[in-house]
């Protein structure tokens, strides 16, 4: 009976590209998968440290898992492997192994002692293949580290400057992905928008874009998502190529971190919310149903009631769809860290809650809007609720982050594309009923809802 593995992840969809490739991986060398740490020779946990939180959160999920399966092989690998590496081997004996990103591939080899099979000159997960998913939509990682210089971000100092995948590369896993039932394919990389430009080819993401539109919509692409834009990247030809392509999605996902411009050059970053709201306004001209979501840093050092309340006027003037919060937190190594003024936790906790309630305000009313007027959409069906009803996405909902629509009384696999007609918003779902007889009534039992198709109804 071969070795047995369970893998969790924490973090971001980045993440969850290598825990694919990862799974890959132990399959190559001979493991099989298991449901449930218990059941595992070995156990891998994929972890995030961009932020305090997270790194607090990895470490209790390891903590767990050495818990659940006491007899296993268990190895920490990701983020916080690759950023606390010998440390965190030293302060956690409950690890039996530490993995950073360059041996990865080895994992089956370092924890079990399993040959090694990989492909000589890989050196990270970027070129190793994948499954295809369970559900009709994947993420796909085109570029690897970031080379800007956020004063609060640590990820260069351990994912590196930025490599870009070549086009060819992407082309073909996206094209496997694709041909195994996806019909979302969602790009990500740490700055999406300066794909190429490390391989001396700026503008390149507009090439794959077209690219993939081309090759792979004939065999059953449906969407292209794009996530991860730094704000100076967002405009023609990219913006006019994402709003052209019929496979391209108009969902900007910005990354704007704030929108006072004294705080932003304190970040060491780019604009305001001056300019923030132009390109914001620009795009909703050329397309007045494009659907936009932002992270913003609360709490910075010397951050002040002027640029929190600069911040609330920007949330009420733009109107995103979706936006989230988040506590500063000082990163070793990073400038931010050494930085004064800081902002007295209560004060940060009081701005989040604000935050949170207006931007939840301006969410609800574009949500009830839709299910006001009865909106027509299109939805990709991504699967099934715990009652047998089918759930999916429109253009506005990325997966994993955003809302869903629920469609009433639907029948269709996972992959297709219905049209439906929105009659009411719950929270950030919405509740639809297909607009066409073919799609109307009936649930799938459970073996037919694992089947997936992409195509109509």
């Amino acid at each position: 009976m071969p070795a047995r593995f369970h893998l969790t992840t924490l973090g971001c969809p980045k993440n969850a590209v290598d825990s694919d490739k990862i799974v890959a991986s132990l399959l190559a060398d001979g493991l099989a998968p298991a449901a449930t740490p218990e059941d595992a020779d070995l156990v891998v946990l994929n972890t995030c440290a961009f932020v305090e939180a997270a790194r607090q959160e990895s470490i209790d999920v390891a903590l767990a898992l050495r818990d659940a399966a006491p007899g296993a092989k268990l190895v920490v690998t990701g983020c916080l492997a690759e950023r606390y590496g010998e440390e965190l081997a030293v302060a956690m004996p409950e690890v039996d192994a530490v993995v950073g990103f360059a041996s990865e591939p080895e994992i089956a080899s370092i924890a079990l002692g399993v040959p090694k099979r990989k492909p000589m000159g890989v050196r990270d997960l970027l070129e190793l293949p994948r499954p295809v998913p369970s559900v009709p939509w994947a993420y796909v990682k085109v570029a690897e580290g970031c080379d800007r210089a956020c004063a609060f971000c640590a990820i260069p100092s351990f994912r590196g400057r930025q490599r870009s995948r070549s086009v060819g590369a992407v082309l073909d896993e996206a094209r496997t992905l694709v041909e195994g039932g996806v019909a979302e394919l969602v790009l990500v990389a740490q700055d999406l928008a300066w794909y190429g430009r490390d391989a001396g080819e700026p503008g390149a993401l507009v090439d794959l874009l077209r690219r993939l539109d081309a090759e792979l919509a004939p065999a059953g692409l449906a969407r292209i998502r794009l996530l991860y834009l730094y704000p100076s990247e967002v405009h023609d030809p990219l913006v006019a190529t994402m709003l052209e392509l019929p496979t391209v999605v108009p969902y900007f996902d910005l990354s704007l971190q704030h929108s006072a411009p004294r705080l932003l050059r304190r970040m060491k970053r780019w604009g305001s919310g001056e300019r923030f709201l132009a390109m914001v306004d620009a795009i909703r001209r050329s397309e007045p149903d494009a659907a936009f979501r932002s992270s913003f840093i609360v709490g910075f050092p010397g951050e002040t009631e002027d640029d929190h309340d600069e911040l609330l006027r920007f949330l009420d003037a733009a109107q995103l769809d979706w936006a989230g919060f988040f506590p500063f937190s000082k990163e070793d190594g990073t400038p931010a860290a050494a930085m004064d003024d800081t902002v007295p936790d209560h004060l940060v906790h009081e701005w989040l809650s604000e935050l949170d309630e207006a931007q939840s305000a301006i969410t609800q009313a574009a949500r009830d809007a839709l299910a006001m007027t009865q909106a027509e959409l299109e939805v990709l069906v991504d699967g099934f609720d715990d009652n047998g009803d089918l759930m999916g996405r429109t253009h506005r909902e990325a997966p994993e982050i955003d809302g869903l629509v629920r469609l009433v009384g639907a029948h269709a696999r996972p992959g297709a594309l219905i049209r439906a007609q929105a009659f009411a918003a719950e929270g950030p779902d919405l509740l639809a009923t297909p607009m066409h007889s073919d799609a109307a009534t009936g649930r799938y039992p459970a073996e037919q809802r694992r089947a997936r198709n992409v195509g109509a109804p």
